[in-house]
């Protein structure tokens, strides 16, 4: 066992974030890691963790190279504003000139199995890079996400990876994400404010419609209950 059932028992019980990556922090052995997209989410608990010097925590993002400039603005802000690193991945050159090269820039649009490979190597493979040595992953899900996350516990033993996953924003709603990012000041992406809400790879999101399912805006040329890149599968 990486972590051990009582502190499991209290990362359950939904409190304080601050104060359960506290403690997640000072009892738990091994490497954590938290992985950010920049959403609104992942900008909440990038604060947390900047701000009280968690410095045990690393924070990393994958760069698929396909990102809105909007993203990269608020990538910028965060560096500026904590004046800490953020560890980055990049897809693997070769695969991506294989897999461009064969099958042209936007292949995805053709089907899903092309959407899955793009996804593979832009996502999945330099996901695997990052958790090599990770024993705990913390992640910005929510329940409101999607469906197939509704299941989900707010700590979980990931079996395909091998390590603890911590969700400790599973139960947040979305008016309590705003509300502490507005609280705080944090930065977040500004297409938050145009109707994306789900905000990934550039061909891949739009905004999302009054009315619309909170995922709508990915992918929205495929099936709804496909919508998933592999990354929490």
């Amino acid at each position: 066992m990486i972590m051990k059932q009582e502190i499991i028992n209290v990362l359950k019980q939904d409190k304080n974030l601050e104060e359960n990556l506290k403690f997640l922090s000072e009892y738990t052995e091994g490497q954590i890691v938290f992985s950010t997209s920049f959403s609104k989410e992942d900008q909440l608990i990038t604060d947390a963790i900047f701000t009280q010097d968690f410095n045990n925590i690393e924070i990393f993002t994958l760069d698929t190279g396909r990102f809105f400039q909007e993203t990269y603005s608020v990538w910028s802000k965060t560096l500026l504003k904590y004046r800490k690193n953020i560890k980055t991945f990049y897809p693997n050159t070769l695969q991506i000139e294989e897999f461009v090269n064969n099958n042209g820039i936007n292949p995805f649009y053709e089907s899903i199995e092309l959407r899955k490979q793009c996804c593979h190597i832009r996502k999945v493979e330099p996901l695997q890079r990052a958790l090599k040595n990770a024993k705990i992953w913390i992640t910005g899900l929510r329940a409101e996400h999607s469906a197939n996350r509704n299941n989900l516990d707010i700590v979980q033993w990931d079996d395909h990876y091998q390590l603890y996953k911590y969700n400790p924003l599973l139960h947040w709603t979305t008016d309590e994400v705003d509300q502490y990012i507005k609280n705080k000041n944090i930065p977040y992406n500004l297409l938050h404010d145009k109707g994306f809400i789900s905000i990934g790879c550039a061909p891949c999101t739009r905004a999302v419609a009054e009315g619309e399912d909170f995922r709508a805006g990915r992918w929205w040329w495929e099936d709804a209950s496909k919508k998933e890149c592999g990354l929490h599968s």
